[in-house]
């Protein structure tokens, strides 16, 4: 079974899927005028404003969401892994693939305000991939084709965020919990992630909303001040670390040069695993906000795809190779030879992981460092499955929307909320290799069908910039009207 996971992860992860990522990113951002430099200053005032209502949160309620989503086991043991088989140059393509992928966060994400519509059952905004591919093309002859590309996109989704990634983020939970406390077995962990769970998800989005605007940005802000402590500490070696990014990038390191498109793939992989743009993740959470105009809300998502790599996965990145805790391996597997040893007392037992980010710590706060990346894994993992759930669920909302039954509706909501626990119960105590790569596969799948289609779909979300850009030179507060802009099947916004 592990030989066809691991084949499967191969198809869907070939360099196909790696430079559309790229290609799709510098296509945005030569159609939007580069548009996640041009508008940063709209995304920081757009954090402020946008206040929740009775059906739709915040726009700083939906950034958290976002970043829940974001910013987990895939900022601290993804960059780890990306380093130990890509190389440092990894850290550079994940920059890259952040800068890139912005443009394509912002479309995605304007699409999912575009086309959200209002839940009949719980009243909250539902919006995403699965919603944007079926009403965009539905007054045109291919309305039944892209009805089941949404249904398939809608499929997938409940596969990916409610079975194969919630397992990744356990598993990492786990494995830094037990590194730090070895009398914390696994099954501890696991029991009291499905507790905490439980009681967050039948909450609804509200309560995944609220919990995640308050533990986000605390343990976000808190783990990158402590990583730039140490890296002011080690000060000294800053230049030397942006030397070896930047040489082992483009092969020009003497150890670096032979897996230069390793490099690139790793880079890639857990950049977008970890910001998730063009996944089609981002849109959700983009939906449920409450917003006067689509746009304003692209932008949010946009600056979240910078706050999650360009912050939080630096400061791991920088933590790891400033104090030389780490080791490079051939064949992309710790099994395979080492090419290149950090400067530091990295033991020779240390996992590739979040050990790698514990021992960095570990040089400034001696016995501590294990602790704390333990504490900030766990609540970073937490609220990634508490936001995965949530994708998961509207996805499910989607593709049971037309159920005349409600009773139906709600085992099945029941059956999804059994699946995701157990799921991390699971992958808490399974094994990283094989949790990683079904994390891998759930990634892939989304991006492959989410990109194709928003490439198709771009006009809509183009339209809409343009209308916000034209008001704000106009000095007015950018608020939405699809008549106006020609974008039909709006529905939510042709009622209001």
């Amino acid at each position: 079974m592990s030989d066809v996971i691991e084949a499967v992860n191969g198809v869907i992860w070939s360099p196909v899927l790696v430079y559309l990522c790229l290609a799709a990113g510098l296509y945005f951002t030569v159609r939007t005028r580069f548009v996640q430099i041009r508008q940063v200053p709209a995304m920081v005032r757009a954090l402020k404003g946008g206040g929740g209502s009775a059906d739709g949160v915040s726009s700083f309620q939906a950034l958290a969401m976002s970043l829940a989503g974001r910013v987990g086991t895939g900022n601290i043991a993804g960059v780890a892994t990306a380093i130990a088989f890509g190389g440092p140059g990894a850290v550079f393509w994940m920059w890259i693939v952040a800068f890139l992928g912005a443009s394509t966060s912002f479309i995605e994400c304007t699409l999912g305000q575009l086309y959200k519509e209002k839940d009949p059952r719980t009243g909250e905004y539902r919006g995403g991939p699965a919603y944007y591919f079926e009403k965009a093309y539905r007054h045109t002859r291919a309305a039944g084709f892209f009805k089941v590309y949404a249904a398939v996109f809608a499929l997938c989704t409940v596969l990916a965020t409610g079975l194969f990634l919630p397992g990744v983020q356990a598993q990492g939970m786990a494995s830094a919990i037990t590194g730090a406390w070895p009398s914390v077995e696994p099954w501890a962990t696991a029991l009291g992630v499905t507790i905490l769970l439980a009681f967050i998800v039948i909450g609804g989005v509200k309560r995944i909303a609220a919990f995640a605007s308050i533990v986000v940005p605390f343990m976000a802000v808190l783990y990158i001040l402590l990583a730039l402590i140490v890296l002011f500490v080690n000060a000294d070696r800053i230049g030397e670390v942006f030397s070896l990014i930047l040489s082992s990038a483009f092969g020009t390191h003497a150890a670096f040069g032979a897996i230069l498109g390793t490099a690139v793939e790793w880079g890639v992989k857990r950049g977008i695993y970890s910001n998730e743009a063009g996944q089609g993740t981002g849109p959700h959470a983009a939906a449920a906000a409450e917003v006067p105009h689509p746009a304003k809300q692209g932008f949010v998502q946009a600056f979240a795809v910078y706050i999650d790599t360009l912050f939080v996965c630096s400061a791991t990145a920088f933590l790891i190779l400033s104090t030389g805790m780490y080791r490079v391996f051939e064949g992309a597997s710790a099994k395979g030879r080492v090419l290149f040893e950090g400067r530091g007392d990295l033991p020779s037992a240390a996992e590739v992981g979040p050990s790698f980010a514990q021992h960095g710590f570990n040089t400034l706060l001696p016995g501590a460092g294990a602790a704390f990346i333990a504490v900030s894994l766990a609540f970073f993992a937490f609220t990634t499955i508490v936001a995965y759930y949530y994708m998961a669920e509207t996805n499910l909302a989607y593709l049971t929307r037309r159920l005349k039954s409600p009773f139906t509706a709600r085992v099945l909501v029941r059956a999804l909320q059994l699946m995701i626990v157990l799921a991390c119960a699971v992958g808490a105590i399974g094994t990283s290799g094989t949790a990683w790569t079904l994390g891998d596969i759930g990634v892939g799948l989304m991006a492959w069908i989410n990109i194709v289609g928003i490439l198709f779909l771009q006009r809509p979300a183009l339209a809409a910039l343009k209308d916000y850009e034209r008001q704000q030179r106009e000095g007015a507060e950018p608020v939405f009207d699809p008549a106006a802009c020609d974008i039909p099947n709006c529905d939510f916004w042709e009622k209001r």
